[in-house]
């Protein structure tokens, strides 16, 4: 059972799954720019523009590895 769930993680679905769950992620984040900027707080704009971009390239290293599966979806080219 835990060898299939290890390998969940490198399988197309769990590959799909991450980037779903990271790019949830993201309106958390734009949810605290907002209220950062609204109350004028730059500490809490730093952080959310600094979670942004952590969320940005994990998004990109997960589709690196979708390209690397060799997916034949159009949509990835």
């Amino acid at each position: 059972m835990t060898k299939k769930a290890k390998n969940f993680k490198k399988s197309k679905s769990g590959l799909y799954l991450s980037i779903g769950t990271t790019a949830f992620g993201a309106i958390s984040v734009f949810k605290q720019a907002r209220l950062a900027h609204n109350e004028s707080d730059t500490l809490r704009l730093i952080d959310a523009a600094v979670s942004a971009a952590a969320i940005a390239t994990g998004l990109a290293i997960l589709y690196r590895e979708l390209k690397r599966l060799g997916d034949d979806d159009v949509l990835l080219g």
